[in-house]
């Protein structure tokens, strides 16, 4: 989680897969009905790794790898839930029978 320990919203949080790109997850998180963003939110609608977060300090990985992930009125614990076990599915290594 990037920011962590820094004061910010309750309601958003933004998280790296390190090496993974943020589009290929926003994709595959949109496969499993979970609707999220990439970068900070004053880069979104651009291509690339945010100019905020590369600001904060992040490694490009890092950066490249962000998504960000909201919370509102209308979000439910099944929804959560479902980003859960979704972004544990999706950022899980995978394994291979030996």
């Amino acid at each position: 989680m990037i920011g962590k320990s820094a004061t910010r919203l309750a309601n958003t949080s933004c998280l790296s897969l390190p090496g993974r790109s943020a589009e290929t997850l926003i994709a595959a998180l949109d496969l499993s009905g979970v609707a999220v963003s990439a970068g900070s939110a004053c880069s979104s609608g651009k291509v690339g790794p945010s100019a905020v977060l590369a600001a904060m300090g992040l490694a490009s990985d890092v950066a490249r790898g962000a998504v960000r992930v909201s919370i509102g009125p209308a979000t439910t614990p099944e929804d959560i839930d479902a980003f859960i076990a979704a972004w544990i599915r999706i950022t899980r290594p995978a394994v291979h029978a030996a």
